[in-house]
């Protein structure tokens, strides 16, 4: 772990540290450095093998959901870090907004019906996606997040799924961990790839869950 202040740091520093395999954290809402993290043991989701419960297909395909995708960028990343302990920072904040400009960071949002049941962000660069946080207001937000966010990377050709460290959360949906250097081999092949997050319409639920049913 390395600290720098984050004053001077810039989207393309960003980029280059994800590039390396490294991310940015801050260890509180208040400190003004950002800390740069390469866990020896990196936490990923390998898309083809994504768990999807039995219980949370029929939630979906019978809830008021719908999908949203880049509609509130700076609402989720403010909800993702409205809990009492963050480690996103206000620079971090604005640098995640200024990756959302240049087209390099994303949201997910989900709704069942009018009210916003839960969501996730990450940035993506060729045809690798860094999840950075997630969150859920009403049952099973976060995992339809999920849900919805492994079905796009499959659609769109993405190869590599991070989500930093393993959870016990994310790896009863098929998350594992692999080592620092499976990672970097994994990160370096997904970064020759050529894929777009945007490039395709967002999905009715339904229309997601079938095709996640048909692969998990």
């Amino acid at each position: 772990m390395t600290a720098q202040d984050s004053q001077g740091l810039t989207p393309q520093m960003l980029l280059a540290g994800y590039a390396q395999g490294i991310f940015p954290m801050a260890t509180s809402r208040g400190e003004s450095r950002l800390h740069w993290f390469e866990p020896q043991w990196r936490g990923v989701i390998p898309l083809q093998n994504f768990h999807m419960s039995r219980s949370l297909a029929r939630r979906m395909r019978r809830g008021n959901i719908t999908f949203r995708m880049n509609d509130d960028f700076a609402g989720v990343v403010q909800h993702c870090a409205d809990r009492d302990e963050t480690w996103i920072n206000a620079p971090l904040f604005d640098l995640y907004r200024a990756l959302f400009a240049l087209g390099h960071a994303h949201s997910l949002e989900v709704w069942e019906g009018d009210a916003l049941a839960g969501g996730l962000f990450g940035i993506s660069l060729g045809g690798a996606f860094f999840g950075e946080s997630m969150f859920s207001r009403r049952t099973d937000g976060s995992k339809m997040a999920l849900v919805c966010l492994v079905d796009r990377l499959k659609q769109a050709g993405f190869t590599l799924c991070d989500t930093q460290y393993l959870t016990p959360h994310l790896a009863s949906l098929g998350g594992v961990e692999i080592s620092r250097a499976a990672y970097r081999k994994q990160l370096a092949a997904a970064l020759r790839v050529q894929a777009d997050f945007t490039a395709l319409p967002v999905a009715p639920a339904q229309l997601v869950v079938q095709r996640m049913t048909q692969t998990s």
